[in-house]
Parts: structure tokens; sequence; C-alpha cells
């Protein structure tokens, strides 16, 4: 009841806000007080809900339906820490709770510059439909209330259902949070451009949604690349990025807060692209808002890995009127102020800084156009893009993007100069020439590939050039340098990790090397960690030297085999080991065989396979002693074919096994066991005995683990390019807030 009361408070109190603030913003500065009453009791509303939801999954009180969906009593602390946004309501209440942390630092930031009433209205009415949404999926709701008629009164579960499997990693505890601050952030360029279109002030607000502009970038830059990483590192796919809908939904308001960056740098510099930047202040939250309703509302739940599904019809109508609301409030303002927007707009001229800048800009929406399109086309279709859409359309997006970051170096602000250009030019345009033939020479003379390379390293000369001649040992100058430089990097990293890589499959037997991309690759044995995880001794030897690696693979519940790879990482190169399947030693002992499905064993001059189960009604029904369930062999002796099909009874107690007289063996082959979906790899096995086959115990089956190896070029130019990056993100933060206090 506190929690739920707690929600309703922040409701209550957040309504008053916008409404004081309202007020105080159309001339009635006496009702301040109360949108200030307000945002403080909202903001207490919120840390109350988020500290009892916390508390309750701390003391596991599994009366409270969410906890029990998500926790568990086994949970380590920092696992348990993370259910808190594992499920819909709970992220819903993170980023409440995050809205509600930035919004204290956004009170006094506003404050400070005497623009507060107007900003915190619009901030505060987000934040308000993030509380609504928890009050129509609330995090508090019992178990009685979930499971209407399933429990008697007072009777709580022991235990939890517990984490998905595939959240269970440490990234889980940095993944989502980071991402869902950089979802909250973004809602503060949105406040800013909404109010600047209510003030009419159509400039100066440039300079104080700067720094939250580049904190919101670097929010969701971690976000993204953190995920990137636990995907590639832990969950073996393979790879760091599959263009997953739910993936691209937090790519594309990425896209659109790098572009705004750019076009706010020309209007601070020439008071050009006013336009331009509000649609993409207010496009990178509506956005958002559309990654939450990819997301949450479950349109995707058949096209995506990682969507939510099933939200309610409540729930799916508040995320439609959130979006549309959005969309209203902040394009209806720019649509009123239309002319008064039009006339601040001039001419640019081609061969300056600008409109480079400009082009970069549009570059960066023309990727995420592109994205959007694949992303959302699952909505409206049957058809689902595949992930060669989005590299084939990005590809030349992101050379004419490199190409623009470097020439955009050699130009000037606001001024033509086209001798300067050429003395400039000619140096990093033949450093990159040169670069890109030397590379083709030792890969591949692909045009598209040379011209990718050229693009990269003209733009990396650029960069350190520019570093190297502006700087003066002043690191706060360097942000936006070492960002670009960052991107190509990161970019170089994606084309030769994804275009060189080389993936191989091999079955290997105990103790019996095999020998892979140049490396002997040995299988020494298996150890059942904790939760009856299965985790493989994999040698990696190269002249002399040896690593070990330890892939893990185990069984859930609902979400089948579950594989983590084990990656050897060099500066040039990952080996990336993959667990596939893994079968046990297969012994015969006294007549009795180990059968996985469509498998084929010899017993003497005799074959046997296992091909199927038999689903017809002779074999697979319900009678007064329970199910049957019939397995089909077919049999193969000296040219003739049999078939036959022992079966079992599941019956109340324990199951009963029926064995079937074989002509060409002149046996009963008899069915001992039944284990439908496997033991580790997904494959149903029986277990059979023909008595007349009785004699020693022998092998008839090595152990053996089957792997996906693949060596990844350089793909540490991924890592080292995304950590470029958010430094440079970082440096300029600290640089635009010093010089927005000038």
């Amino acid at each position: 009841m506190i929690g739920k009361f707690a929600l309703y408070l922040s409701l209550v109190a957040g309504i008053l806000a916008v409404f004081g603030y309202v007020q105080a913003a159309l001339g009635k500065r006496e009702k301040i007080k109360i949108g200030r009453a307000g945002f403080l009791f909202s903001a207490l509303g919120i840390f109350t809900a988020s500290i009892l939801l916390m508390t309750k999954i701390l003391l596991h009180d599994f009366s409270i339906a969410y906890v029990w969906s998500y926790s568990s009593r086994d949970l380590p602390l920092h696992l348990l820490l993370s259910t808190f946004y594992a499920g819909q309501e709970g992220s819903f209440l993170f980023w409440a709770l995050c809205s509600a942390v930035i919004s204290l630092f956004l009170f006094s930031y506003t404050r400070k510059r005497n623009i507060e009433e107007h900003i915190l209205a619009i901030f505060l009415a987000v934040q308000t439909f993030l509380v609504l949404l928890l009050i129509a999926k609330s995090p508090f709701k019992t178990i009685y209330e979930q499971f209407p008629g399933e429990l008697t009164a007072g009777q709580v579960p022991f235990d939890g259902r517990g984490l998905n499997p595939l959240l269970q990693n440490v990234w889980m505890i940095a993944h989502p949070p980071v991402l869902f601050i950089g979802f909250a952030v973004m809602a503060v360029p949105f406040s800013f451009a909404v109010a600047a279109l209510w003030r009419r002030d159509y400039s100066h607000w440039i300079s104080a949604a700067f720094p939250w502009v580049l904190f919101s970038g670097l929010a969701l830059s971690a976000g993204l690349m953190i995920g990137a990483y636990w995907a590639y590192g832990v969950l073996g796919w393979g790879g760091y990025w599959g263009w997953d809908p739910v993936e691209n939904s937090s790519l594309i308001p990425w896209l659109i807060a790098a572009a705004l960056i750019h076009s706010m740098l020309v209007q601070l510099r020439t008071g050009k692209l006013v336009r331009t930047n509000f649609i993409f202040a207010i496009l990178s939250f509506v956005l958002v808002i559309y990654s939450t309703f990819l997301t949450r509302s479950g349109v995707l739940g058949d096209s995506s890995v990682h969507s939510f599904t099933d939200p309610g019809a409540i729930v799916y109508g508040m995320l439609v009127l959130f979006l549309f609301g959005a969309i209203a409030l902040g394009f209806g303002f720019l649509f009123v102020r239309r002319s008064e927007l039009k006339a601040l707009a001039g001419p640019m001229q081609w061969l300056t800084r600008e409109f480079a800048l400009t082009l970069g800009s549009l570059v960066l929406l023309a990727s995420a156009i592109i994205v959007f399109f694949g992303t959302s086309l699952p909505m409206f279709s049957t058809t689902q893009v595949e992930p060669s859409f989005y590299n084939r359309m990005n590809f030349p997006v992101a050379i004419f993007m490199m190409l623009l970051i470097g020439y955009s170096f050699y130009v000037r602000w606001e001024e033509e100069d086209t001798t300067l250009l050429k003395v400039k030019i000619w140096k990093p345009l033949s450093t990159a020439f040169a670069g890109s033939l030397a590379i083709a020479f030792f890969s591949s003379f692909n045009p598209m590939f040379i011209l990718y390379n050229f693009a990269a390293i003209f733009v990396l000369y650029a960069n350190i050039e520019i570093i190297y001649l502006t700087s003066r040992g002043d690191i706060r100058t360097m942000g936006g340098k070492i960002t670009h430089i960052g991107v190509a990097v990161f970019l170089i990293g994606v084309i030769i990790s994804g275009n060189y890589d080389q993936e191989k499959p091999a079955v290997l037997e105990l103790n019996k090397p095999q020998s892979m991309f140049g490396y002997t690759v040995t299988y020494t044995g298996k150890e059942i960690l904790e939760g009856n995880k299965h985790q493989f001794t994999v040698n990696v030897t190269k002249e002399g030297t040896t690593k070990i690696l330890h892939p893990v693979m185990f069984e859930t519940e609902n979400q089948g085999t579950m594989r983590n790879p084990d990656i050897e990482s060099f500066f040039s190169k990952d080996v990336y080991i993959s667990p596939v399947s893994f079968e046990d030693q297969r012994m015969s002992n006294n007549g009795t065989f180990l059968l996985h499905k469509e498998e084929t064993i010899q017993i003497g001059e005799a074959s046997i396979k296992f091909s199927a189960f038999e689903m017809n009604s002779n074999h697979t029904e319900m009678s007064a002693e329970g199910m049957k369930v019939g397995v089909v062999l077919e049999i193969s002796l000296k040219g003739k074919k049999e078939t036959i099909i022992p079966y079992v009874v599941f019956g109340e107690n324990v199951p009963k096994y029926f064995g079937v007289k074989s002509k060409l063996l002149d046996d009963t082959v008899e069915l001992q066991a039944i284990n439908i979906g496997g033991m580790g790899d997904g494959r149903s096995v029986i277990q059979i005995s023909l008595p007349k086959s009785r004699g020693e115990q022998k092998v008839e089956k090595e152990e053996t683990l089957t792997i996906e190896a693949s060596i990844k070029p350089f793909i540490s130019l991924v890592w080292i390019g995304t950590l470029l990056i958010l430094t440079g993100f970082t440096i300029s933060i600290f640089r635009r807030k010093k010089l927005d206090k000038k």
C-alpha cells in the first residue's frame, strides 16, 4: 500500500508542479512556489517507491508479484539488485528514478539561469507521464492480485521464479541503467527546445542545453557498447551487433543526438540551422519514446530476441499516447513559430566548415532513417529486414561521414578559401591514398573496401594533425577530435573484423588434438558448476604457448540451451570458442545402447537408426494406462530393412517400457529409457537393449564437444574506438560546462 501511495503522491504532486510552473511561465510568478513544492514531492514519491521496491527485493518478499517474477533466494547480491529493472514495471520505475535524480540537477541548473519555470514545466510533464505508466503497470501488485484464485489468503511462495539466465551476468548491472540514464537525460534537450519555442528564445537555449546533449550522447554511447560487449563476450552471439530491432531502437536516438551536436555547433558559431536544431532536439526524444514503445509494447515480440511482450491494452494505449503527445507538443510549437523561424534562415557557403557539419548532420539523419525503416518494418509487414540490409545501406553512409569529418578541419568558418584548402588537404589525401593501397595489397583490392580505408585514414590523419597544431597541450580542447579519432578507429575495426573473420565448426573428441587456423585445439574435459552448468576446458596452443579457454553450456527452463563462449584476446585478433553441443562418452554394456534422435549406430553387421517419435493414434494416445509414445527405429541388415516401434506408457506413477521383436535381428529390442529434449544439447535421446547382444562393456563413442571456433582480426579496434569516443564525449562535456559559465 505504501508503494502505491508513493506513486499516487508523485502523480498528484507532478500534476501540481506542471500547473504551478505553467502559471508562473504565463506571468503569475507567485505560482512558482506551487511548482517547486510539487516538484519536490513528486521526486520524493518516486524515491520512496524505489526504496520500497528495492527493500522488498532484498527481503525476498514474494507476496509482491514483481519480486516473485524476477528474483529468487539463490541470486547473488549484485544480480538481486539488478532485478529492480529486469521487468517492465521495474524498468519504468527505474526510468522515473533516473528522471527524478536528473530533475534535482536540472532545478539548480535552470534556476541559476532564470529559465526554471518553462523548462521544468515540460520536463516534469514527461516525468509525470512516466509515473502514470507506473500506476497502470505497478510493480507493487500483490501475487494475489496478479494470480487471482491460485493462492489462498496469506499463502506466500517460499521462493521466486528467478532472473532470466540470459540476464545473469555482471553486465546486467551496467547496461540497462546506463541506457535508461541516456533515455532520461534526452528529455532535457527536448524540454529546452520546447521551452525556447514557448519563450521565443531561438538562440540562447543552445549553449545552456549543449552539455545535456553531450551527456545524453555519452550515456547512450556507453549503454550501446556495453550491450555490444555483453553480446560478444558472454551471450555467444558470435558478434557484438546483430541489428536486432531492440538494439536498433536505442541506436536511432543516438544517431539523432550526434546530428544535433554538430548542428548545435553550427548555430553556436554562425547563428545558422535554428530550425534544424529544434527539429533534432524534439525528434531525439520522440525517438526515445518510440524506442520504448517498440521495446515495451510487444509489437516486436516475434522479431526481436529481447523485447517485452504482453504489456496489456492500457499500457499499450498509454505508450501510443505518450508518443503522439510528445510529437504534438514539440512539433506543434514548431509549427506555431514557423514564420518567425523562417525569417532567421540564411544562406550558407559551400566551402565552409558550417556547410560540412550540416552535411554531416544530414548523413547521420540518413543513417537513422535507414535503421528506422528496417526496425519498424515488422510492425507493418511479415517481412523482416536481414542484417545485410543495414550493412549494405550504411556502408556508403559511413564512408561519406568519415570524409566529411576530415574535410571539415580544412575549411574555415563562414569564409571560403580554396587556396588554403588546397595547401592543407594534399598531405592527408596523399597519406590516405598510400595507406589504403598498402592495406589493399595485403588484403583485398575491392574498390569499396579501398575507399572505406581511404576515408578512415583521412579522418585519422586530419584529427591527429589538428590536435597537434591547435591543442597546445590543453586536453580540454581535444574532446571533439578524440571522439572523431574514436569513430575512425571503431569503423576500421568494424570493417576488418566483419569482413575478414574466419569461422569453422569442429567436433573435438576428448584429448584428441585438432589443427584449426594454425592453432592446435584440444578438448581436455568438463566440470559441472553450480546450476548444472557444464564448463568445458579447451587448450589452444601455438608455437609452444598454450591458452586455456572455458566455454560454458547449460539448460534453462524457458530459454533452452544457453551457450557462453570464451575468448583469448590479442591486439591483432581474438580467438573465439563457442560451444555448440556435447555428448558424453557412450558405452555399450551388456547389449545396452544410447541413441540420439536421427542418429545411427552399428551393432555387428546391422545398423539401427532412431528416426522419430511416432505421433499417430496407434502409438501416441491417452488410454486407461496413460499416454503412449512410440519410438521409430529403422533397422538395416545385409540389404534388408525393417521398421519397429517400441513404446513407453507414461502413467500416474512411473513410465512403463515395452519392447518389440525384430525379425532381422532375431532379437527383442527393449526400450529402457527416454529423454525428450536431450542431455545438454537439445537432442532427444533413448536407451535400448538387445538381450542376445549382451557381452563385455566397451566404448561405443568417445566423449565429444562440438564447437564453433573463429578468428576475429583486429576486433580490439572496435573496443579501443569506443573508449576513445567515450573519452572525447567526457572531455567535451567538461569544456562546454566551463564555457557556459562564462
